[in-house]
């Protein structure tokens, strides 16, 4: 693989250990892929949470002089600041950790978002930029939405390319690796966020490998609709690219998305499909013990509809709901007023966090909770939480009167 006298220098290590440990990475990943160059980024994103592993790597690169070129932002932890004010919430034992991970992060350069979607709000590319975007949704929404330019990094390649500012030219980094290989034809009725995750889920379980090209959906569908799909496609299947017809900036007609060629397969995903999809994930009824919705971070419209639903409400006594977002969101919501709505009715609007953490595994272990997203449905299983995936509507009512009920079983 060709490499610049700058890219040589860094692998040498005459610009510190920390740098040539994240070059080495990068060159094993093109040699890999045979990438015959490199090519800079102007981007990127690091899907580091709070585990041992990912404090080690990023102090090895730390001890070895290593910086980010590029500050990425990053994925959620949690916010200790917040839950340590709530009543009995069993945090303390990753306290030492969540200030090591906190400590490493911001050390090496990273910009503390703190959340899972950065494409949204505080890292958003350009059409044709070259990112280095780790965490599922986002990568599909970077190349499909934005049309931006990234594989499906890893967090340690993520940060890898953040330190060196290069990643090896393969895959999804050119054009014709984007082409539409695999025509979706959508014959469902999709009215909102939920019915999206429910497609991409779907979706993903059919399409197996190549970049699929949807037919049939809606115009103009929202960020937040977008944003479902994108996380329901990577949790039901490995998708980081696709294309919409007539939506999305590289899918202008067939003709182009195609490259002028035939797809290799065709399929359909029907309402059927979304019925079964659902049926996955929201077979349980009775007594409810929490909510957990924000599975990607809710955006400031997301919360809004919260507050709507909630305000001159109380929850039962025996729920708690727990509504993750960013802290842009966040602080955007206690301006408008919709953080304290939240606040009376007895709910928790909390920012930097995500379902797939310890901290809620000791508080809902064995416990069944309700949540708008197929995503944190699955996630949570392994855990030990039980989640039933319902519609928005359907969640604020069952925290509202402490149960769910029949499973969401007529809603489609």
């Amino acid at each position: 693989m060709y490499l610049t006298e700058f890219e040589k220098r860094l692998l040498d290590g005459k610009m510190g250990e920390g740098a040539a440990e994240a070059m080495r990475i990068q060159v094993a990943l093109g040699e890999a892929f045979d990438a015959e160059r490199m090519v800079e980024i102007s981007r990127a994103h690091v899907s580091f949470g709070m585990s041992e592993s990912d404090v080690w790597f990023v102090n090895l690169l730390l001890q070895g002089g290593g910086r980010c070129r590029i500050s990425p932002t990053s994925n959620p932890i949690y916010d200790g600041n917040y839950l340590k004010n709530v009543d009995q919430f069993e945090f303390e034992e990753d306290t030492s950790l969540l200030r090591s991970a906190q400590s490493a992060y911001q050390s090496i350069g990273i910009t503390p978002t703190y959340s899972c979607t950065p494409q949204l709000e505080a890292n958003v590319p350009r059409f044709g930029e070259i990112t280095a975007f780790s965490e599922s949704n986002a990568t599909a929404y970077v190349n499909s939405v934005c049309g931006a330019r990234t594989n499906r990094e890893s967090a340690n390649s993520a940060l890898a390319a953040a330190i060196t500012g290069r990643v090896p030219l393969y895959g999804l980094l050119l054009g014709e690796n984007r082409k539409g290989e695999i025509l979706v034809n959508v014959e469902a009725y999709l009215r909102d966020d939920f019915d999206y995750h429910l497609l991409g889920y779907a979706a993903g379980m059919k399409i197996e490998f190549g970049v699929p090209v949807f037919t049939g959906m809606p115009p103009c569908p929202s960020a937040e609709e977008l944003t479902s799909f994108c996380a329901g496609l990577n949790t039901g299947g490995a998708v980081a690219m696709f294309h919409i017809m007539g939506v999305t900036p590289e899918a202008p007609d067939c003709e182009t998305t195609l490259h002028g060629e035939s797809p290799k397969k065709e399929l359909s995903i029907t309402d059927e499909d979304l019925r079964k999809t659902r049926d996955l994930f929201s077979k349980k009824e009775g007594k409810i013990d929490f909510a957990l919705i924000g599975c990607p971070h809710y955006t400031l419209k997301q919360v809004r509809e919260v507050a709507r639903l909630l305000e001159g409400k109380t929850l039962h006594r025996d729920v708690e709901l727990w509504i993750l977002t960013s802290s842009l969101t966040l602080e955007l919501s206690r301006r408008m007023g919709y953080l304290e709505i939240i606040r009376r009715s007895g709910g928790h609007l909390i920012a930097d966090t995500c379902c797939d953490m310890p901290c809620w595994t000791r508080r809902y272990n064995g416990k069944l909770g309700i949540t708008d997203s197929p995503k944190a449905a699955y996630y949570t299983v392994r855990r030990g939480m039980e989640l039933v995936a319902k519609r928005l509507p359907d969640c604020i009512k069952a925290v509202l009167n402490g149960v769910v009920e029949d499973g969401g079983a007529k809603d489609l």
